[in-house]
């Protein structure tokens, strides 16, 4: 939120119990009274030497790795070891937001954020989130749009 208020960027915020052990962005989602497709969570990944990509995507959906490396550039990617997360970002798992993170890595928004004037995301810290406009966050972490997501089977 520091960061946001030396941007002179408008958000949000709100905090959330967190005492359930529920912290996925679907539970987050309900418990500050917003549609769970404009919560929105933050995946980090790497490639096998080409070092980090940050992806964020609808807590309702899942990431497609194959389409998140299309969107990057790379032949591959995986999912950051949740163990590496914290010295890689300096977030937790749960508190993951694309704002802030020790370094600026590569960021992609899947396209479906284009459809909302704002949306919401980690804002660092289990228990709170922030709700800001998709094209302030966007041109703050200098993120790319791409179709990233695949909606899980039922």
């Amino acid at each position: 939120m520091r960061l946001l208020d030396q941007a002179h960027i408008a958000y949000k915020y709100y905090e959330y119990e967190t005492s359930d052990g529920k912290i996925d962005a679907v539970s987050v989602a309900a418990k500050i009274g917003q549609a769970p497709e404009q919560v929105f969570k933050t995946l980090v990944t790497q490639s096998p030497g080409h070092g980090y990509f940050v992806f964020v995507i609808p807590s309702i959906c899942e990431l497609d790795l194959k389409a998140a490396a299309k969107a990057a550039g790379q032949k591959s990617i995986e999912m950051l070891p949740l163990k590496q997360l914290l010295n890689v970002t300096g977030y937790v798992h749960g508190g993951c937001s694309p704002i802030g993170m020790k370094k600026l890595f590569p960021t992609f928004i899947d396209e479906t954020a284009l459809l909302y004037d704002s949306f919401c995301v980690s804002a660092g810290k289990i228990g709170i989130n922030l709700c800001l406009s998709v094209q302030d966050l966007a041109g703050f972490v200098q993120a790319r749009f791409a179709d990233l997501v695949r909606f899980p089977a039922d």
